[in-house]
């Protein structure tokens, strides 16, 4: 069972070194964010370069696939802890891209990346509690450090508003909601509730209060906050929820996937056909009538009710056969394992000025200078983003 941050830093000594470590690399993102020499980054720009580098993750994510086959007494795994990884290893990746090369055109696919993240949230803490019932202070205050505590630091110690990073809070609350969900449905259960109509119970009262808030006027709460923050709040109003949904019924999930690619029955053809052709389907779907809207402005009231469209066509086809299932890329596995050290340090790292300019580490890599140099000058900062990113989530 792995450690909450409260029991590894219950020691004095472990954790002043953890702060001295954390100070740092507080440190180096202050250096990288008003590092002298740097140009906005609308001048850079580049959907070639942007579709060469992507392209180039995709073969360094072939190069180092690999396969963990299925423990024949769990059966087929569908999502798994290392193929989830990998999913936020890639979308990571293309969000990081999108911002260094201003993608404008890959906005829409970007709002899906990150409704894909907080639908996670919803999704594997619905899971975690209904297995565990672990309701305590000590599983509530671990995750809250462990989402808030780097990007609070970084939002003091660097003078940026908190909403810099607003993928954090909008993990937070989704986070709070699924345990506060759950604690309901399983206090339904104690009080004689079966199984279904507990958890069926908790989600209908979990969906209406999200319907109560962000359908009427009480969403403006959020503007004394600020108006980014009601922004990205109803961009994701119910990312969340889908997620907790999604994860009271997965069991019928792993269900079919057991009968479709059992090794005990063999693969169904058909099933995986049909999966993939489907799959495949609500992706093109959601382009056709969504994804190609060219105006953000159009496609941002619609995005909360459809953002699940491709996120499930893209389970559909990833997970659409036995060796799929078992199959991940281990590049990919371990972008995924620090999304939000990376996340956070890309706005004052690999990029800088709160994300607003491109750093100029080698001489005449600027805006008008060779794309050679330019490559060169953006692994350079990769060179120290990445690791520094490793670091931070380690401590």
């Amino acid at each position: 069972m792995t450690q909450s941050i409260l029991a590894r830093w219950s020691l004095r000594k472990e954790f002043l070194l953890a702060q001295c470590q954390v100070a740092v690399i507080l440190l180096i993102a202050h250096l990288g964010n008003i590092f002298p020499k740097s140009y906005h980054r609308n001048e850079n720009h580049d959907p070639t370069m942007f579709y060469i580098v992507c392209a180039t993750m995709t073969v360094i994510a072939l190069a180092t696939l690999r396969r963990e086959e299925s423990d024949p007494k769990r059966g087929v795994q569908l999502l798994s802890r290392a193929q989830t990884e990998e999913w936020k290893g890639w979308m990571q990746f293309a969000f990081i891209m999108y911002h260094y090369y201003r993608m404008y055109s890959a906005y829409n696919e970007i709002r899906c990346f990150v409704s894909a993240y907080v639908w996670m949230t919803g999704f594997g803490n619905f899971l975690y509690f209904d297995k565990t019932k672990d309701f305590t202070i000590d599983r509530a205050i671990s995750m809250w450090l462990r989402i808030n505590y780097f990007p609070i630091l970084l939002s003091i110690f660097l003078s940026v508003p908190l909403e810099l990073y607003y993928v954090v809070p909008l993990h937070t609350v989704g986070f709070f909601i699924t345990m506060a969900t759950c604690w309901i449905s399983c206090a339904l259960e104690r009080k004689g509730m079966s199984y279904w109509k507990s958890r069926i119970g908790g989600l209908l009262i979990c969906t209406v209060v999200h319907i109560a808030f962000y359908e009427t006027p009480a969403v403006n709460f959020l503007k004394l906050f600020s108006d980014e923050y009601l922004f990205r709040f109803s961009s994701d109003k119910y990312s969340a929820l889908v997620g907790i949904w999604s994860g009271l019924v997965w069991k019928k999930f792993k269900d079919y996937m057991q009968w479709a690619y059992s090794s005990d029955s063999g693969e169904r053809t058909g099933a995986k056909w049909i999966q993939r052709i489907a799959g495949t389907a609500l992706i093109w779907l959601w382009w056709y009538a969504f994804g190609s809207i060219d105006d953000k402005f159009v496609y941002n009231p619609i995005h909360p009710y459809i953002f699940w469209i491709p996120v499930a066509g893209w389970l559909m086809v990833r997970n659409s056969s036995k060796y799929l299932t078992e199959v991940h890329s281990t590049a990919l596995e371990f972008f995924g394992r620090i999304t939000l050290e990376t996340y956070v340090l890309q706005f004052h790292v690999f990029m800088c000025n709160n994300v607003q300019h491109i750093p100029i580490v080698i001489p005449g890599s600027g805006p008008d200078g060779p794309t050679y140099l330019k490559v060169m000058n953006m692994l350079l900062c990769g060179m120290i983003f990445v690791p520094l990113a490793w670091w931070a989530r380690r401590v």
